[in-house]
């Protein structure tokens, strides 16, 4: 029943618009009631994002289901890989939706919520693995917003291909700049050891030289 309200849903869409298209056409090309509608999908816009609410749960037990030995980086980027998998399901249906909803800006709006969802609960997931260190909720909320990105922008790519290609190996090779950037920052012993404050106490007037020959030396740099 869920798959046929969608599939004739977007049939309609593709023939008449989605503006033009109403909730009572949609039902009655699929042969069922109003009420059967609304069981599965809460408005129109839901019948064209059917599957993001089971995607975001998987996410979010996948990211439970880690261990503390895990990478946290690398979690969250095998944890956006789940999205991608859902649209390389059925490519011909999500290269359908990516242009039905870049002609509809209510669409659209309603695409930024979800991708916001997922970067809530990317950044949830990373701000409990941080917990305690310096700038811990600041590194993860900047993480999980890089991992978004990097995604959104292989599979885009992508999708403007008219689902033509290796999407895997588009979003791969985006996460990897967020795994090369963030990989081993967050928490790791040289990087903290890189912040450190060194402070050198010198006689006032003392020549740059020599201050700087002190600073060298408490840095133990030849």
């Amino acid at each position: 029943m869920r798959d046929a309200l969608v599939a004739a849903a977007f049939q309609l869409f593709l023939e008449r618009g989605y503006e033009q298209t109403t909730v009572d056409d949609i039902v009655a090309l699929a042969g069922v009631g109003r009420r059967s509608f609304f069981r599965y999908f809460p408005s129109k816009e839901d019948v064209v994002f059917p599957d993001h609410e089971r995607c975001l749960a998987d996410m979010t037990a996948f990211l439970s289901d880690g261990a503390d030995a895990d990478d946290p980086v690398q979690r969250v980027c095998d944890a956006a890989r789940l999205v991608l998998r859902m649209y390389a399901e059925n490519p011909t249906f999500s290269v359908q939706r990516y242009r039905l909803t870049k002609k509809v800006p209510g669409l659209r709006a309603y695409e930024l919520s979800v991708v916001w969802r997922y970067e809530r609960a990317l950044a949830e997931y990373l701000r409990g693995r941080f917990a305690g260190r310096r700038d811990g909720t600041l590194q993860a909320d900047v993480i999980a917003a890089a991992v978004v990105a990097a995604h959104n922008n292989g599979l885009r790519s992508w999708l403007r291909s008219d689902g033509q290609g290796d999407a895997t190996a588009a979003v791969d090779h985006a996460l990897g700049y967020v795994r090369d950037t963030f990989g081993s920052a967050p928490g790791d012993t040289a990087s903290e050891e890189r912040e450190d404050v060194v402070v050198v106490i010198s006689r006032r007037g003392a020549p740059i030289w020599r201050v700087v020959q002190e600073i060298e030396s408490t840095l133990g740099r030849d």
